[in-house]
């Protein structure tokens, strides 16, 4: 197997990118919300980090994690987290042949995509490219309609105006 090569940095910021291993016509994140909320919290209790934004899609959601001073193993908070949401959703998804030998089920892909932030602008451009995400893929013509997002608290802190963010406005540039 691959081994591949990520930094970790105690107390440091993070932008992740995490898929379903089938994306195409799933729509699992968003109909099972409730259950990735109590898989996140679930983690934040065991092993805490703050969730500085965050967006679920359909198929895959975007996040900015800080996590504490001296700890950098998000990682294993992934692992947790996908973990939990796996055991608690009814199965009936295509396993491969090689999952199957593992026992693992066929819900997330293996891996995920980490980018840790290195100062502020970089901490903006994936913070709005969070919140930009559902108008990106075309699911809302605005932010403001997309529920799935922390988008709405930062409305209500002042953050962001309720109509920041329309189809047509402005694009995001950013490459995932």
């Amino acid at each position: 197997m691959t081994q591949y090569r990520r930094i970790y940095v105690p107390g440091a910021s993070w932008f992740f990118t995490v898929n379903l291993a089938h994306r195409q016509n799933n729509r699992l994140l968003v109909e099972q919300v409730g259950l990735l909320r109590e898989a996140f919290f679930y983690v934040k209790k065991r092993k805490p980090f703050e969730i500085n934004a965050v967006v679920i899609m359909p198929d895959h959601l975007h996040c900015i994690w800080t996590l504490p001073d001296g700890d950098a193993d998000y990682s294993g908070r992934w692992n947790l987290l996908k973990s939990y949401f796996s055991r608690n959703t009814s199965k009936g998804e295509a396993i491969s042949a090689s999952r199957n030998k593992r026992r693992e089920r066929g819900i997330w892909q293996r891996r995920f995509w980490a980018h840790m932030l290195t100062d502020q602008d970089d901490f903006n451009i994936h913070f709005d490219y969070i919140h930009w995400n559902p108008v990106k893929h075309g699911w809302v013509e605005s932010v403001r309609s997309w529920s799935y997002s922390s988008f709405h608290r930062y409305v209500e802190n002042g953050v962001y105006s309720v109509d920041w963010g329309h189809s047509g406005d402005f694009s995001v540039e950013f490459n995932e």
